[in-house]
């Protein structure tokens, strides 16, 4: 597993190590190998978040997390399908720092967390998750607690 970040935006290295646990528990958690996945992560003010919200999905507001798979669900390689050594990108994940720190704020926790867990919502994303149902929503909550209970970060 590969993270690469913003060379002007990386978090510090326990945030870092944090955010990789995520990825590869989720990873795990749907059965496959996390060695080959890279996925890049980039921290962004709220004009930039906004203008990206509204290029991308046509909301002009700023969000907290946007998402940018390279596949729909199912369609990823299996690892079988990749060359020896070679990297599965599976997306992008885009953060807006000042909305995880107003959110953490509100809701009675740390930064860092607040971080982790949107982080781990978007890799749910690039695996093919949504929340377009109650259904769907209720099954990206369970897989997305599951992660941050495994990283000692529940509610």
């Amino acid at each position: 597993m590969i993270l690469y970040f913003d060379e002007d935006a990386r978090p510090d290295e326990e945030t870092s190590a944090l955010l990789e646990a995520a990825a590869v528990a989720a990873l795990k958690g749907e059965g496959m190998d996390p060695e080959p996945v890279t996925l890049s992560v980039s921290f962004v003010g709220r004009e930039e978040i906004r203008d990206l919200n509204k290029t991308y999905r046509g909301v002009d507001r700023q969000t907290d997390v946007l998402s940018f798979p390279l596949y729909e669900k199912g369609c990823i390689p299996a690892e079988e399908d990749l060359e020896e050594d070679e990297e599965l990108a599976i997306g992008d994940v885009v953060i807006c720092e000042e909305v995880c720190e107003a959110q953490a704020k509100e809701y009675g926790h740390s930064v860092q967390r607040e971080i982790v867990y949107l982080f781990t919502h978007s890799v749910f994303h690039l695996l093919g998750y949504d929340h377009e149902t109650e259904e769907d929503k209720a099954d990206m909550r369970a897989r997305e607690e599951e992660v941050m209970s495994l990283l000692g970060l529940e509610r």
